[in-house]
């Protein structure tokens, strides 16, 4: 079953060619690892820092930066060793698979960061994935954040979901967004289609943006690949 923050009469005609941009933290995975890895290598004082972030008081890269000053690390295989612990959906190497399969592009739009997105994925099998996130640097012993792909005209975040989303699509292709949070808030009213959980669900329900709710990749891959449109 799927829910629908409004009548999403335009899913009903669609180009036949899908292309996939996909949220990581929090979508890919079980819970967000970012916000994992702050909790267990940063000093208190991350939460105030992140709360400023998350009322659009500072930019991603700000919020980064300060909070890096808090690590207690910057050995970057000790923080691999804490990802093992970080579990991603279930059904995304199917859906992943079924995509190859069927020729569809699937790229990782992530306000996140390359170096564990792809620890991550590689734990897991999954490889070849077009990847666009923030990467971690190291500069006066501690990490900085580099942000790849950035809009300068706005500066919010360190990965402009947008501004990928609209430069990667294809005029014969429709699509698909995936997202569960803050970072999805642009992006999500340019995609064909959008699924959404979590807070970006509510978002959308609370500023009527049409959205198909999903609790994890299954769903996605019912949608995109069983039932007819």
């Amino acid at each position: 079953k799927f829910y629908k923050s409004q009548p999403y009469d335009k899913i009903m005609v669609m180009m036949s060619k899908k292309i996939f941009f996909i949220d990581f933290d929090g979508t890919i995975t079980e819970k967000d690892a970012v916000n994992s890895m702050i909790s267990k290598f940063c000093r208190d004082g991350w939460q105030k820092i992140g709360k400023l972030w998350e009322k659009g008081e500072i930019t991603t890269e700000e919020c980064a930066n300060q909070i890096f000053e808090l690590c207690t690390t910057t050995n970057i295989n000790e923080i691999y060793s804490f990802l093992d612990t970080i579990s991603i959906d279930s059904y995304f190497k199917k859906f992943v698979d079924l995509c190859e399969s069927n020729n569809y592009p699937v790229f990782i739009l992530s306000d996140g960061y390359e170096e564990l997105i792809k620890y991550i994925l590689n734990k897991n099998k999954i490889k070849n994935l077009k990847i666009y996130a923030n990467r971690m640097t190291i500069k006066n012993n501690r990490f900085h954040i580099l942000p790849m792909y950035k809009n300068y005209n706005c500066g919010k975040c360190g990965t402009c979901k947008r501004q990928l989303l609209n430069s990667l699509r294809t005029n014969n292709c429709q699509a698909v967004y995936i997202g569960d949070g803050r970072s999805d808030i642009c992006v999500c009213r340019y995609a064909d289609v959008l699924f959404a959980k979590n807070y970006l669900w509510q978002y959308c329900k609370q500023n009527s943006i049409p959205a198909i709710q999903f609790n994890n990749f299954h769903d996605i891959i019912n949608w995109t690949f069983k039932i007819k449109q």
